[in-house]
């Protein structure tokens, strides 16, 4: 307490292997009823300095007080720990960043930065000014999409350019740290002015500091019959000042960095002083004296200058570079191969220089960074998230029918539409005042973009405050615990390396799994159906996420992000008749004929919100919470039922049709403390107290999406009874429980849970006939709701009967008694390939989710 103010302190750790550079965005999360919501928030680094930062509520609890808050701060002030201080009065701030808006837009003054937001429909920006130096002019959205005709059988192929179209502007947040804005619209042609490809982006201006975040997003609206993707990105116009030889450009190469000068000073005739050809490559200003320099100044005038540069990384193993003089009509030369560049261009004059970094560049490629005109007063710096050298994306299916009998795809319909998906990139740029950064700056700067500084509390205080619910903190007291964590260790291992063996990488690939092996060949079944991508199936972003919080692991940090990231834009629908719900596994993210709730509940995605305070994931949200009215366009159980019979208008199996609709609920009532969606789950708790069973029942029922109500038509489980609990049910219902404070809700978990393991006899006896031949499979997928049971009842008995299904179902399952990798010579590609021959992402997720869920019931019963 200070000075009658009731004050709430927390400690939070820079991740391990990050640095401190450029702004941090990190959250903080407050135990119940500790922190009221006329808050505010202040930290002190570890010399006891206050530090600024920024603050946003981003969840409640359900009685109002602070849940989870957003943060931002300098990180070179904020350093290795901080104390986050919440005190319970309304934060004033008199120095938050200026925004006047008028006629010519938004004029936003941070400090020594200011930038001018255009009013123009197609320019992000008219100025950018670090400190009285106009570091940029202007920024562009640029597209390109590759027609196909085919005359007499020649495929003629035409490139049409599009400029992105600015709809809405707006300042999503603003304060003494940054000021945040967004654009939304879409890109229109040139030529005919056709409207396609809605984007959004936010633009994170940091108060004195030259270094601008930007996090794009593109939206499929095409037809992918017609419209093949040739290239996708932002340009800057960026002036450049000084003589030719003052000019340079630098790349980040996977080992240091590409330098040269628009106009090298070697020569055979007349020779340049070494000296002054090495002051150059150093990057220093040549002031060249007419006599002492006179054979500087005679070559600068007869030495080709090169205008354009650019590095294309075409694959994940292979990046070019090239450049030209300005003249159309000459050709390129190469200067650099190499394989996996870092994302990062700068280039400069006497007036200062001028840096793009993109995060996963090769991971997601493939991408270009590039400048033309560097040797014109205006150069053009653009920046590729696909790139125009590369084939043009195809977002056509592989086939024209499905498989699903004997590759395990949905249904034989086609579904495979690409409408209304998304790509979300992240990118930076910075303005140097010298000719050409530094390589200990440009190195800074790439580390601050692929490797961001991310704030977090201990594993203890997460698991102590409940922070995503129920999990447990690793122990290696017994043999038990040191089997089960080397299980888990081995896992998360494995998958690292499979991610570059494999090459599970490209724009719309990149931070998925695949499904299940083929250990015939040796690879992953990447062309069978339902075999290929995980995406989401059986909750692997939960798996990773719970393996974070209780590891703070920066490794399985970058591992859940990127994956967080592919999956809730590239897996999930944004708009359409889609909107809210995803494409289940497939050979083409897109592919499956089966579009559900599940993989693209929010549950996937709250850990990777809640704490970095991501802008793009609130947006997400916003598409999901609602998707409930998808099923009216696309009925789940739509091939199982006759619709005349129906009373209500869709279907809804609890798990993973209505659990996934309360986690988007969930999310919702707690980012903005809305009643409305904490209701449509008490009326849907409502509903299963009232069935025979409970949450025994079903699991197929009859939905409503306008009123939320489910229907009870009988006892049936599409798919198996499994599916109603793996697919992210137990985390979301488990962590209810704490919300809710509904004890009957508790009881029905329990019950759920106690059943599920009971001889079929019992289940008869105890349902009085009414499950029938229904089973209850894959125990070892429901293990933790089990241990809930288990818990709850104190049945030590039901507890130990889990530790030797989770013990012994890995040989069922895979064929062996533990994860562990065996050397295959001269397979898959490789001298030595490290392979689990039984494995699947089902399995491995689902296990090492069950078992961090059951340590923390039923630790005392493990064998």
């Amino acid at each position: 307490t200070k000075e009658g103010i009731h004050m709430k302190q927390q400690t939070l750790y820079l991740l391990e292997n990050r640095k401190c550079f450029g702004t941090a965005s990190f959250g903080s999360y407050w135990e119940k009823n500790s922190v009221s919501r006329n808050t505010s928030f202040s930290c002190k680094n570890e010399s006891g300095e206050s530090v600024q930062i920024q603050s946003r509520i981003t969840a409640y609890w359900p009685d109002g007080s602070v849940k989870w808050a957003a943060h931002a701060g300098d990180s070179r002030k904020i350093g290795n720990k901080i104390e986050i201080t919440a005190m319970e009065e309304a934060a004033v701030h008199t120095d938050s960043i200026v925004v006047e808006e008028n006629g010519s837009g938004l004029k936003i003054i941070a400090g020594s930065t200011s930038v001018l937001v255009s009013p123009t429909d197609t320019v992000l920006f008219e100025s950018l000014y670090a400190g009285e130096r106009l570091a940029a002019k202007s920024a562009k959205l640029v597209l390109l999409l590759e027609e196909r005709t085919s005359e007499e059988d020649v495929l003629v192929t035409k490139t049409v350019p599009y400029t992105g179209l600015i709809q809405e502007t707006k300042v999503v947040d603003n304060g003494p740290v940054r000021c945040v804005v967004q654009f939304k619209g879409t890109h229109q042609c040139k030529k005919t002015g056709a409207l396609k490809i809605p984007f959004s982006l936010f633009m994170e201006i940091t108060k004195d500091s030259s270094e601008i975040n930007f996090t794009h997003t593109f939206f499929y609206d095409g037809d992918e019959t017609k419209d093949f993707l040739k290239g996708i990105g932002v340009t800057f116009d960026v002036p450049v000042e000084g003589e030719m030889v003052n000019r340079h450009v630098k790349f980040a190469a996977d080992h240091g960095f590409f330098h040269e000068s628009l106009a090298m000073l070697l020569s055979w005739r007349p020779r340049v002083p070494i000296e002054t050809y090495q002051a150059q490559i150093n990057g220093e200003k040549l002031t060249l004296d007419p006599v002492k320099d006179a054979a500087a100044i005679e070559t600068a005038g007869q030495i080709p200058v090169w205008g354009e540069y650019a590095l294309v990384q075409d694959s994940s193993a292979h990046f070019g570079i090239r450049k030209k003089i300005s003249n159309p009509d000459c050709c390129f030369l190469d200067c650099l191969h190499g394989n996996q560049a870092k994302g990062a261009m700068a280039f400069g004059g006497v007036n200062g220089s001028f840096c793009i970094v993109k995060r996963d560049f090769w991971q997601k490629g493939p991408a270009t960074l590039q400048v033309k005109g560097a040797d014109c007063d205006v150069a053009q710096a653009s920046l590729w998230f696909y790139s125009p050298e590369a084939e043009a994306y195809d977002f056509r299916h592989y086939a024209t029918t499905g498989y699903s009998q004997s590759y395990y795809e949905g249904f034989d319909e086609m579904g495979a539409t690409p409408y209304g998906i998304a790509n979300t990139s992240t990118f930076s740029i910075l303005a140097d005042d010298k000719i050409i950064p530094s390589d200990v700056l440009l190195n800074e700067f790439i580390d601050a973009v692929q490797k961001p500084a991310v704030y977090v509390s201990s594993p203890e205080y997460y698991h102590k405050h409940r922070a995503f619910g129920y999990w447990s903190l690793p122990k290696t007291d017994t043999d038990a615990e040191k089997w089960l964590e080397e299980q888990m260790n081995n896992l998360i291992e494995f998958y690292k390396k499979e991610i570059d063996v494999r090459n599970w990488y490209g724009l719309f690939n990149y931070g998925d799994f695949m499904h299940t092996y083929d250990k015939t060949r040796h690879s992953w079944r990447y062309d069978m159906g339902g075999y290929a991508w995980q995406n989401t199936e059986l909750v692997p972003t939960l798996w990773l996420w719970y393996a974070f919080l209780r590891s703070q692991r920066e490794d399985i940090f970058s591992l859940a992000e990127a994956m967080s990231r592919h999956c809730s834009e590239v897996d999930t629908y944004h708009f359409g008749p889609y909107q809210g719900i995803g494409s289940r596994h497939n050979v083409r993210h897109w592919g499956c004929s089966c579009k559900e709730a599940r993989i693209a509940m929010a549950g996937h995605h709250r850990f990777y919100y809640y704490l970095t305070g991501d802008f793009r994931l609130a947006d997400l949200f916003d598409e999901v919470k609602d998707g409930d009215f998808a099923t009216l366009n696309i009925d789940p159980l739509r091939f199982f039922f006759d619709k005349e019979t129906m009373v209500y208008p869709t279907h809804a199996r609890s798990g993973p049709d209505w659990s996934s609709f309360c986690s988007n609920w969930m999310t919702r009532w707690e980012r903005f403390n809305d009643q409305e969606y904490k209701e449509y789950i008490k009326i849907g708790i409502e509903d299963l107290k009232k069935m025979p069973l409970q949450l025994i029942s079903g699991s197929d029922f009859e939905y409503d999406p306008e009123n939320k109500h489910l229907r009870y038509i009988g006892e049936r489980a599409t798919g198996g009874t499994h599916l109603q609990i793996c697919m992210g049910a137990e985390q979301t219902w488990i962590e209810l429980t704490d919300l809710l404070e509904d004890e009957e809700w508790n009881k029905m978990l329990a019950d759920f849970g106690h059943f599920y393991l009971l001889p079929h006899d019992v289940q008869l006896e105890k349902s009085n006939g009414l499950i029938n031949d229904r089973t209850f499979t894959y125990p070892f997928m429901a293990a933790g709701i089990i241990a809930y049971g288990a818990a709850y009842y104190k049945d030590h008995e039901l507890g130990k009967q889990i530790w030797e299904e989770l013990h012994t179902c890995l040989e069922r399952e895979v064929g062996d008694s533990c994860f562990t990798s065996k050397d295959i010579y001269d397979a898959g590609n490789k001298e030595i390939l490290h392979e689990m021959a039984g494995i699947s992402t089902n399995v491995a997720s689902q296990w090492c989710l069950n078992v961090i869920c059951a340590l923390e019931f039923i630790r005392e019963d493990l064998w």
